[in-house]
């Protein structure tokens, strides 16, 4: 999985010009740094490795479903 950075010390002086007061705005960074790191990203890659057993089955049934199909037919 990969892992995204975050500037806490850019969102803290966001915060701060925005009117909230340095400790709050700290506290709200970690929170969020620490809300952010529990969850996993997925990647391209990822998903394409989770799709090909899709893609194989899904192959298989309409290959299955063709050959029902031409056995009714002809």
């Amino acid at each position: 999985m990969s892992t995204v950075t975050f500037d806490t010390l850019k969102f803290v002086k966001t915060l701060e010009a925005s009117g909230i007061e340095n400790n709050q705005a700290e506290a709200i960074a970690t929170a969020y740094r620490d809300a952010s790191n529990d969850q996993e990203l997925v990647t391209k890659k990822d998903l394409q490795i989770e799709l090909q057993p899709l893609k194989l089955m899904l192959g298989i049934i309409i290959g299955g479903i063709v050959a029902l199909i031409v056995k009714t037919f002809f």
